[in-house]
């Protein structure tokens, strides 16, 4: 039945892709002389990305801490990630940034070539020109008044723990002088696990918008020792949000 059920969404997925791609061309088209940052393909994008997990019973999806995001703001966004299913989770934010992806992901018909239409950075993983083009795109994104998002993990994990991050988006912060915005993810470990296209039950997906970490608050730490402290802080939210919370103020949603 996992088998089945997989087979099904991954049909799904295939075949409206086809459509929606023709839907974000026609936004492409129609915005990109007045809509510098792709602000409305971007929209667009998170609407393509959350019918997929509308879709899907199994998934219950909460979101907390939207009142944290500004939009008028530009952010360093970063976040923990367990799962491709955290992409669309994120997504479901609704909220205008460029993501960093690994460049395999960009060469995917009609998902990808929206992922070329919207700018996003493409990264080749290991390659140190790659990197330093990575950065180099991101920090041109940042001072065009585009927020970045960024896994410093570099990869999933494989059990939902919480890796050791990366540097990259810790320079671009201290170096552009921008606040970061957490972002706790929790359950799709195990509702999408890495390797795996199967399906695994029921699972409640709880995605985190932290309040930002102003500049002005590390200036005096290094990158690694700012890299510590946001996996730590991303860490505990993700511990304490193994049983979903629903006090006043969070914004729910179960599919």
């Amino acid at each position: 039945m996992r088998s089945f059920i997989a087979v099904c969404f991954l049909a799904f997925i295939a075949t409206t892709s086809m459509v929606l791609f023709v839907g974000a061309f026609l936004v492409w088209l129609t915005t990109v002389l007045f809509d510098r940052r792709l602000v409305i393909l971007h929209l667009y994008s998170s609407f393509w990305a959350s019918i997929y997990v509308w879709i899907m019973p199994a998934w219950h999806v909460t979101r907390l801490g939207k009142q944290n995001i500004d939009w008028k703001r530009t952010y360093v966004v970063i976040s923990n990630h367990q799962s491709l299913l955290d992409i669309l989770v994120a997504f479901s934010l609704f909220f205008p940034f460029k993501w960093v992806s690994k460049a395999e992901i960009f060469k995917v018909p009609f998902i990808g070539w929206n992922m070329v239409l919207n700018r996003y950075i493409k990264l080749f993983r290991g390659d140190k020109s790659s990197i330093a083009q990575m950065m180099n795109d991101s920090e041109s994104h940042l001072n065009n008044g585009s927020s970045v998002y960024i896994f410093p993990e570099g990869t999933r994990s494989h059990n939902g723990q919480v890796k050791d991050f990366k540097l990259g988006a810790f320079n671009l912060a201290k170096k552009l002088n921008l606040p970061i915005l957490p972002i706790a993810i929790n359950g799709t470990t195990n509702a999408l696990p890495k390797h795996s296209l199967s399906f695994h039950g029921h699972h409640h997906i709880t995605i985190e918008v932290l309040p930002a970490i102003e500049p002005e608050t590390f200036a005096q730490e290094s990158a690694e020792e700012l890299a510590q402290r946001m996996k730590r802080l991303i860490s505990n939210r993700v511990d304490e949000l193994s049983q979903p919370n629903t006090s006043s103020g969070q914004e729910q949603r179960s599919l």
